[in-house]
């Protein structure tokens, strides 16, 4: 190390050297310890799930290793012969994915004129649009079940889908409109030049250019959506109900049924991991353009 390294590391305050020496091979060890830690309770759930319900009962899922013949797929095959659960997959697909199509359509929608369509009152209506995101689901409960009472589709899966759509909104247009006010205007002008209208530029030239938080945002509803119990539990058919409501009531019905809860737990968990890691990069994008911007 010369002279003049060894005056610009005295002046290095004692943050920017932490950080100097995180970026090394220490704190790479330390962040794969951290992530295998997050994905032992993961590991531990698949592991349960390949165990006969006597062997979970005897002893914890890490003895799998030293006795690898425990290891079996009846669980799986119950699950599948359980059509409580193998209906209620079903009925949460067909929950989650339109509740997240018809937020991320309608959220771009509204975030594409509030953030370069002229009408009246639009800064107003954005801020009751911001407003909406302090309101929290528990206060919505009670007034919205008597609201689809009237209506005719509390208890439907209509019903759990519109709810989830109406709170997934705000937080939607909120996210999409700041990101699509910050596409160069000159971009959109220059459009209009070539006798592009509304439509077209929205379509052709802001799409494109909102893909990636566009993804985030889909990412983000569908983990909640399918995720929840607390709305499902209220909202949705009693005789077909999504995963999270079916499993509970698995454990309130047969306490000691580990067999087919723990696989169900695993394929639950599984799904929205699949769709996160497939649609990883849009993501990661995503949250690197919001933060540059």
């Amino acid at each position: 190390m010369t002279a003049v390294d060894g005056i610009v590391r005295a002046k290095q305050s004692l943050p920017a050297r932490i950080a100097a020496r995180a970026g090394g091979g220490a704190m790479r060890v330390f962040l794969i310890l951290v992530g295998l830690f997050w994905l032992m309770p993961t590991v531990g759930l698949l592991l349960s799930s390949l165990r006969g319900p006597s062997d979970i009962a005897s002893s914890g899922w890490w003895k799998i290793f030293s006795h690898p013949s425990q290891l079996t797929f009846h669980n799986y095959s119950t699950l599948l012969d359980n059509k409580t659960v193998t209906d209620s997959l079903l009925s949460t697909v067909i929950i989650t994915v339109p509740a997240t199509v018809l937020v991320v359509v309608i959220g771009s929608l509204a975030g594409y004129a509030f953030a370069w369509m002229e009408f009246p009152g639009r800064d107003w209506w954005f801020m009751v649009v911001v407003s909406l995101l302090v309101v929290p689901v528990q206060i919505a409960l009670v007034p919205v079940a008597k609201l689809f009472g009237k209506i005719g589709i509390f208890e439907t899966t209509v019903g759990v889908i519109t709810f989830h759509v109406a709170f997934g909104l705000p937080f939607a247009i909120f996210l999409l409109r700041n990101f699509f006010a910050e596409i160069p205007r000159e971009l959109l002008e220059a459009a209009r030049l070539d006798g592009a209208g509304e439509i077209r530029l929205f379509t052709r030239v802001v799409l494109p250019l909102g893909g990636p938080a566009i993804a985030s945002l889909g990412i983000f509803q569908f983990l909640w959506v399918w995720n929840d119990m607390l709305v499902a539990l209220i909202f949705a058919d009693s005789k077909h109900p999504p995963i999270t409501v079916a499993l509970q009531q698995q454990v309130r019905q047969f306490g000691n049924n580990i067999d087919v809860l723990a696989p169900g737990a695993f394929v639950s968990m599984v799904i929205p991991l699949a769709v996160f890691f497939a649609f990883q990069r849009q993501f990661v994008s995503g949250v690197m353009a919001g933060a540059v911007k």
